[in-house]
């Protein structure tokens, strides 16, 4: 490949704020180009980051943009991954892959014949938070591992976000929007899981935006609040997850693995690089465990980083489209197991990604 991979963000809405705060940091990496709906927006972003604000089919088809960032809104994903495929561009999309397997599929199918890299969040599991978290475990720190429990909840987006309506809508909700931290991390921990069973509601509360300029707006609330779901992983370890919209104030634990010498308290996969706490029998107290692994300082962005790397090495690359597509088969599967009250097997089974060593750089390994 040679030089930095360009990259095209389509999609300037908050959470580029955390990639356009990272690039910089990422030397494989070279912001070339903007797009939003919003051309206004896209045109302050431009200014800001001193590159050039396009219309989306323009950047799509700029032979200055090797890799197209896309931050739209779920719904959007599969159709501007697809296009830039279409005209050659490598992809790294936000979470999750699209809304649902049989949508994702072809465009992995298009990226595998044209010989190109899709990529997606999350890529906080790169971080050194989860990567220590995986070290222990794999060195055997807790022993065999037997269980592991996950525990998000929120009372809601809208109380923060000042454009929250897309979270209630297909590809958003607590499964949606929050599960792909915590399932890319089990799989990431435990493997692939064969298959699941779960349950699903919604609550009749009213929700309306809380803050910005649409404050007091209703909210149409088009999918399941509260998801709980039993995970059973290739080696036969369970994961109990539950993620929700629902729940004002919990005390139950974020996220916790359970093994036959001890337990790890996992750091929050939404973050980066949080610490890893230990218990076990030999030490029955929680201790803080020392860094072992992961990408010190990484941010949003790391994924594309080591990505970028990859296709100039000709290795798999770790926050992988096979990968997110074998989580949102997950997510799927979860609900269409609640509707149904069965248990549902998958089909897909990526490969565990290869860990990253301790004191790695997105853009050397």
């Amino acid at each position: 490949m040679g030089g930095a991979l360009r990259v095209g963000v389509v999609g300037v809405g908050k959470i580029s704020e955390q990639y356009f705060a990272q690039l910089p940091t990422l030397p494989n990496l070279a912001l070339t180009a903007v797009a939003d709906l919003d051309e206004r927006r896209a045109n302050e972003v431009a200014a800001e980051q001193g590159v050039t604000a396009l219309p989306v089919d323009d950047l799509l088809a700029s032979p200055d943009v090797d890799v197209v960032l896309n931050l739209t809104i779920p719904a959007a994903h599969v159709e501007i991954g697809t296009r830039a495929l279409e005209h050659g561009k490598h992809v790294f999309a936000e979470k999750p892959l699209a809304l649902a397997p049989a949508e994702a599929a072809p465009m992995l199918a298009l990226a595998e014949e044209r010989g190109l890299r899709v990529g997606s969040a999350p890529d906080t599991v790169l971080g050194t938070g989860v990567q220590t978290a995986r070290r222990l475990l794999d060195d055997g720190r807790i022993g065999s591992p037997v269980a592991a429990s996950v525990h998000w909840t929120a009372p809601g987006h809208e109380l923060w976000h000042p454009a929250p309506a897309f979270y209630y809508q297909p590809g958003g909700g607590p499964l949606f929007d929050m599960g792909p931290y915590y399932l890319t991390t089990l799989v990431t921990l435990l493997g692939p899981v064969v298959r699941v069973s779960g349950a699903a509601l919604r609550s009749e509360r009213e929700r309306s935006v809380a803050t910005g300029p649409r404050q007091g707006e209703r909210l149409a609330v088009d999918v399941d609040t509260h998801v709980s779901a039993i995970l059973e992983h290739e080696g036969g370890v369970h994961s109990t997850v539950t993620v929700s919209f629902e729940v004002w104030a919990s005390r139950m634990p974020l996220f916790e693995l359970y093994g036959t010498e001890g337990t790890l308290a996992v750091p929050d996969p939404n973050r980066f690089s949080d610490p890893v706490e230990l218990w076990t029998r030999d030490e029955p107290e929680w201790t803080v465990a020392p860094v072992a692994g992961g990408y010190a300082d990484a941010g949003r962005g790391v994924g594309l980083a080591d990505m970028a790397h990859a296709i100039e090495t000709g290795r798999p690359h770790r926050a992988s489209g096979e990968l997110a597509f074998h989580v949102l088969e997950i997510m799927d599967a979860v609900l269409l197991a609640g509707r149904e009250h069965r248990v549902v097997e998958l089909t897909s089974a990526p490969a565990r990604p290869a860990d990253v060593p301790l004191g790695a750089r997105p853009h050397t390994w």
